[in-house]
């Protein structure tokens, strides 16, 4: 069964919650489910994971693999992992996070990564998360929203995987914004201007139980383009 990498249009789109109700529906049909954040940043909790995001997906595919799996690098900085680097002088460890990643992969049928920011977000001066997905050798999910200029962000991404070589299971809409595109234009425009299908589209959710999220993912999402 293949991985899939989870990637945006921007920072905080919905990754991680989208993230976590894949996880949540693919455990519940069955499926043996791991998931990664290679590289997390922010305000470190006081107990549990550093990172929020982790222990969200944690929680979400209720996995016991130890956190220097699920995330070998934390940057206590709401910042790229170039920037932090920069500021904090931690370099980005690729090798390490391929070797987690290969050792994670043994342990499931099935891992979704998580990526942080957008497809370009710069993890070295020249390595970007695109490069990371191409080393990772894994096909992805676009999540983007409905705020406008959504469009752009949405076609540049696209054009990037296309320019990487990356291959793009379809993309996410996530429906958070008060004030966004109509989802039945928005996706008939992205459709048509990217050539990828929008495989999904996310409404808010208030419940964010697991009974909650399998129903909501399961109406909303095409899972054979998940699995396919």
């Amino acid at each position: 069964m293949k991985s899939l990498f989870i990637t945006g249009t921007d920072t905080d789109v919905g990754k991680t919650y989208f993230t976590a109700g894949l996880a949540v529906t693919l455990r519940k049909m069955g499926i043996d489910i791991g998931i990664m954040k290679p590289f997390a940043a922010g305000t470190a909790q006081k107990t549990g994971f550093k990172s929020e995001d982790v222990e969200i997906l944690a929680k979400a595919a209720q996995v016991n693999d130890p956190e220097s799996l699920l995330n070998p690098q934390f940057f206590p900085i709401a910042a790229s992992p170039y920037t932090a680097s920069k500021n904090l002088k931690i370099k980005p460890n690729i090798k390490l996070i391929l070797e987690r990643f290969k050792k994670l992969s043994k342990s499931h049928s099935m891992l979704l990564v998580e990526g942080m920011g957008g497809i370009m977000t710069p993890i070295l001066k020249n390595y970007f998360v695109s490069d990371l997905i191409k080393d990772m050798k894994l096909s992805t999910i676009i999540v983007t929203r409905t705020k406008v200029g959504t469009v752009n962000h949405t076609i540049m991404t696209c054009k990037m995987c296309e320019k990487y070589k990356i291959s793009v299971n379809g993309i996410i809409i996530n429906n958070f914004d008060a004030n966004g595109y109509k989802i039945k234009e928005l996706k008939r425009d992205l459709e048509s201007l990217t050539g990828f299908p929008v495989i999904g589209t996310i409404p808010f959710i208030d419940d964010m139980s697991d009974a909650s999220l399998y129903s909501v993912f399961k109406k909303n999402v095409d899972f054979k383009s998940i699995l396919g």
